[in-house]
């Protein structure tokens, strides 16, 4: 593997900028069943016998554009958060490559980051991004989760409004309510990442074979099946930070274990798991298609190399 910039230092930024495209692409294809997956998590329990019901209810009740509620924030922040998550990832891979985390390519003298380094990027990445993601989400739960029809009967009349209020009553650091529910979310970008490397291992051992297929096509289905392995692991603390986000600005706001321990006790272990369907139907279209759009515009952009 190339470890060093094929045509100059300028690509050291096109990791940011392939993941301002991932960002847009992620809330065009996934934000309706990101507002069914928070109502199901942050509702009291019975709410919704499914998420068939909650999307049926919201459609009926709120109409069709109410799946979209909260859109406003993730469309205006997802590009800079993904540029921060996917600009970090590519600078930590180039980190690890240049301190010795590589091994050798099968049959080729070239060296490769290891899976281990790929998860370990990927851990620190989701880490990096909480900082500038934890705010937005906090808007984004906090309009989703209001089931009035008219925008009048509202708390929040929109993201304006409700930083308004809650740097008003809480100051700035309000806006960063649930951090520390978003590190432990964030930190699963770890099994992203790492699983993404595995399969694009997979797929590239069948080059040469009957069922081999395109660089963009096994960028798409490790994208998609990486998502898997994510949110697997990750629906718990999603669960956690969600509820903690959504909190009332007005309430005291409890802490990570504090919510960890009151889903438990009113819910049990299933209680961590809430939401977990959607995010499944969400998973493969979404972060298949942003990771197809990074990928493809750092091959575009002539990235350095951090995988072989």
């Amino acid at each position: 593997m190339d470890s060093e910039p094929s045509n100059g230092s300028h690509v050291r930024f096109v990791g940011a900028v392939a993941g301002v495209g991932s960002g847009l692409t992620k809330v065009a294809v996934g934000h309706g069943f990101d507002t069914i997956k928070t109502r199901l998590q942050c509702s009291p329990p019975g709410t919704y016998k499914g998420a068939v019901e909650c999307m049926l209810r919201i459609v009926r009740n709120e109409s069709v554009f109410a799946l979209y509620k909260g859109a406003t924030p993730p469309a205006v922040a997802w590009a800079a958060i993904d540029s921060v998550l996917l600009g970090s990832l590519h600078n930590y891979r180039l980190f690890l490559i240049r301190h010795g985390m590589t091994e050798s390519v099968p049959g080729s003298d070239a060296r490769r980051l290891t899976v281990a380094g790929h998860t370990i990027a990927g851990l620190f990445a989701g880490l990096t991004s909480a900082i500038l993601a934890t705010p937005m989400e906090h808007l984004k739960v906090k309009l989703q989760m209001q089931s009035q029809r008219l925008v009048s009967d509202r708390q929040y009349r929109g993201p304006v409004d409700a930083i308004r209020q809650i740097v008003r009553s809480r100051g700035v650091p309000g806006l960063w309510s649930g951090f520390t529910g978003s590190l432990a979310f964030r930190s699963n970008f770890a099994w992203l990442f790492g699983s993404y490397e595995i399969y694009m291992r997979g797929f590239a051992r069948l080059q040469g074979t009957p069922y081999e297929i395109s660089t963009p096509t096994a960028n798409f289905l490790s994208g998609g099946f990486g998502a898997f392995a994510f949110w697997i692991m990750a629906i718990p603390a999603d669960n956690v930070k969600n509820r903690m986000m959504a909190t009332p600005h007005t309430d005291v706001q409890q802490s990570f274990l504090a919510v960890v321990r009151g889903i438990h006790a009113a819910e049990g272990f299933k209680g961590y798991f809430r939401g977990l369907g959607p995010c499944f139907l969400r998973a493969f279209p979404v972060n298949a298609s942003a990771l197809w759009v990074y990928e493809g515009l750092m091959r575009l952009l002539g990235a350095e190399k951090t995988r072989h």
